[in-house]
């Protein structure tokens, strides 16, 4: 039983491919996620049922990143930019907005998964790390003659 709890959880990797190929299939990719869960950041005002459907196009997206802990992304919603952190799992499914094709994952997948301490994948990728510092905004297209 001890070499079941080391192996890696598949919802990482089946996210991020079902995200590829619902983006390569020009269809939109939405998330359903458990509001409920620790360490979700979300707007709570859309939260229905405990759960939120976010849209993760990569056109309604900025600075997506899909690690093994979390999905971290910008969006606006009511005209708000916001920061959004959502962890593996508390990640319900994945599907496409056009057909609902995709995959709905066992919520009992990460009962028994104890991760390593020594990972510095999850120290890079937690909500505490400090924000990129915006750079100015300024044209860099020059009039040549």
């Amino acid at each position: 039983m001890s070499e079941t709890t080391s192996i890696t959880p598949t919802r990482p990797y089946m996210v991020r491919a079902l995200y590829q190929w619902i983006e390569d299939n020009a269809l939109t990719p939405y998330l359903m996620v458990d509001a409920t869960a620790e360490e979700v950041q979300i707007p709570r005002e859309h939260v229905q049922d405990g759960r939120i459907v976010l849209n993760i196009a990569s056109r309604a997206t900025g600075n997506m990143s899909m690690g093994n802990d979390y999905i971290n992304f910008s969006a606006r919603f009511g005209g708000v930019s916001q920061e959004i952190w959502v962890p593996l799992t508390a990640v319900l499914g994945i599907y496409a907005k056009e057909n609902s094709q995709g995959m709905f994952f066992d919520p009992n997948e990460y009962d028994n998964y104890v991760p390593e301490e020594d990972s510095d994948v999850t120290v890079k990728t937690t909500p505490t790390t400090a924000p990129k510092p915006k750079r100015d905004n300024k044209a860099g297209l020059k009039v040549l003659k």
